[in-house]
């Protein structure tokens, strides 16, 4: 299973990092979890190109989250491509059918099917076995816990978690222990007066002994600039133990 990083940044636009975006291969499958402006660029740039995508798993309904939806409908169905899924939270279906509304020419282009799920049971998208659990953000959202296809592994206790925006407490720091690559939003450094998203102190002072491997700062605004290896820093001294790293648009992980 292999996670690429389409887009690592935010609603603040900078030339190097696409909106939130991330593609999970397993070189049958492939899901793509959330859909940001600039991510459809990304993903074009990738093997599986936007043909090979025909499941979109949303986070939350924030712009800098799905702005690239619709483009990518399009994109698919210009392609000759037939179907598209979209997963996401509660009000997803409200979501697509309002983008709907105004770019009516798009509804049935393509075989479009939308699926609403939440942190109480287990899914499956794409064929990856997902758990999830709600996060803390002025949007109710789901962070998310993947296992590969046909694995024997609980998804909840899946290799990769990703966190979507949230703030940092001590059930997301739970929803990640034991995994291998955690993605945590990480939007601003020490100092800067903010909600809704975590500093690299606080962010590192809620994984203090938890279990994983990797964590990956990512969704980072304008703010974070030249500034990342200081963030890294701040995460390990708040008592954070495994290896941090900084996302980068393009950036490649094997699980």
């Amino acid at each position: 299973m292999e996670l690429t990083v389409l887009g690592s940044g935010s609603a603040m636009p900078v030339p190097d990092r696409a909106q939130a975006g991330y593609l999970l291969d397993d070189g049958d499958r492939s899901l793509l979890v959330d859909c940001g402006s600039g991510v459809l660029q990304r993903l074009a740039g990738t093997e599986t190109g936007y043909e090979g995508v025909s499941t979109v798993l949303l986070t939350h309904h924030h712009l800098d989250h799905v702005s690239a939806l619709l483009p990518l409908l399009k994109a698919r169905w210009l392609a000759g491509a037939e179907h598209l899924e979209v997963v996401g939270p509660t009000g997803t279906k409200s979501l697509v059918d309002g983008l709907l509304d105004v770019h009516d020419y798009l509804d049935g282009r393509v075989d479009l099917a939308v699926r609403e799920v939440s942190a109480a049971r287990p899914f499956a998208a794409a064929g990856f076995d997902v758990a999830a659990r709600e996060t803390r953000h002025s949007m109710d959202g789901l962070a998310y816990r993947f296992s590969p296809p046909s694995s024997d592994t609980d998804p909840a206790a899946g290799p990769l978690a990703l966190s979507g925006d949230t703030e940092a407490f001590a059930g997301m720091a739970a929803f990640a222990d034991g995994s291998d690559l955690l993605v945590h939003d990480c939007s601003f450094p020490d100092g800067t007066d903010v909600s809704n998203h975590p500093n690299p102190a606080e962010l590192g002072a809620s994984l203090a002994g938890v279990d994983v491997d990797t964590l990956l700062l990512s969704h980072l605004y304008p703010h974070t600039g030249g500034r990342e290896r200081e963030m890294a820093r701040s995460v390990r001294e708040a008592g954070f133990d495994g290896e941090v790293d900084v996302a980068s648009d393009g950036l490649r992980v094997e699980l």
